[in-house]
């Protein structure tokens, strides 16, 4: 059974166990677990890892089944599932076990997928399918944050965090979170504010890098990536940083084939881009075609999934894309 985003309410009235939510947003991931199975709960909550189950098949389930009938409720989590898990979820489902949910987190899944295909049309499971957060998405989130905590912030800097958060609504909840502290002590929080206390402006090589890529700046590119040692969580905020821009890029320049003047279009743009950006964006526009930013936003995503399958070669899959266009 497929729930979307929008449905999760229904979580509340379904009697279903198995819960399969893929896709790479691991912040959405966070907040549907946290808000429909963590909230007010007050039995067990068991973390695993898919290699966990199947490396000790027999154990879980005998202790599963075992347990189920004198212990409390419990929530299972198994992260980084595969197709792999087919066969223990056929079982779980056919066993009926009660007084446990399971919670499957996945990356993105095919559509010819057999787990996807089995979470979608059984009706006893549940499958949500979790995408990269948009700006839309990002602004529901600032202004949630805002409108809970009574703090005001201009629409420069909403743009600011927006941008510097290369798509994820976990970066942006921890730099909202730091300037909630901050206005303990400074009512009025300013641009400068921002940029000096978010993490995200200390790894300003990592923005000025996809930057730099985007202007065709090969030199700029190799002296950056010489000056800073990248871990895989710096690389994946490097490649979720390339690809949001890119798409930024790729909406330009539809504008501009579509005969709308260059300046006009970085001017227009929705949320607006930061002035001092606008010549950046500009070099970028006037450097790429539309049919190229669309190749590249097609390479990104597969750099994605080759980093997240080679954590260990992450700077080097990462240092040879930015090194060649």
């Amino acid at each position: 059974m497929i729930i979307k985003n929008f449905e999760l309410d229904k979580l509340k009235s379904l009697n279903s166990n198995l819960h399969l939510i893929y896709g790479n947003n691991e912040g959405l991931k966070e907040d549907i677990i946290k808000n429909y199975y963590l909230k007010n709960f007050d039995g067990d909550t068991l973390k695993y890892d898919e290699q966990d189950i199947l490396n000790n098949k027999d154990e879980f389930i005998s202790n599963l089944m075992t347990n189920s009938l004198f212990e409390n409720n419990k929530i299972i989590i198994i992260s980084r599932a595969t197709i792999k898990l087919y066969n223990f979820v056929l079982y779980i489902l056919e066993k009926e076990i009660q007084d446990c949910k399971i919670i499957i987190k996945s990356s993105n899944l095919e559509k010819k997928s057999k787990l996807r295909t089995l979470f979608e049309k059984e009706k006893n499971l549940i499958c949500t399918a979790v995408y990269e957060d948009d700006t839309r998405s990002l602004s529901y989130i600032i202004q949630s944050f805002l409108n809970e905590n009574k703090l005001n912030l201009s629409q420069e800097i909403k743009n600011i965090l927006i941008e510097r958060s290369g798509g994820d609504r976990i970066n942006l909840k921890n730099e909202l979170s730091k300037l909630k502290n901050l206005s303990i002590s400074k009512k009025k929080l300013n641009i400068d504010d921002v940029l000096k206390l978010s993490n995200l402006a200390e790894n300003y090589s990592v923005f000025e890098l996809g930057d730099n890529y985007l202007c065709k700046n090969s030199k700029k590119v190799s002296n950056i990536l010489n000056e800073n040692n990248y871990s895989p969580e710096d690389c994946i905020l490097i490649i979720r940083t390339i690809l949001n821009k890119s798409k930024r890029l790729l909406k330009i320049r539809n504008e501009i084939d579509n005969n709308i003047n260059i300046d006009q279009a970085i001017t227009n743009f929705k949320p607006p881009i930061f002035w001092k950006e606008k010549d950046i964006v500009k070099k970028q526009a006037q450097s790429w075609s539309t049919n190229e930013v669309k190749e590249i936003i097609l390479r990104v995503n597969s750099l994605e999934a080759l980093v997240k399958k080679n954590a260990a070669n992450s700077i080097l899959f990462v240092s040879d894309f930015v090194s060649n266009y």
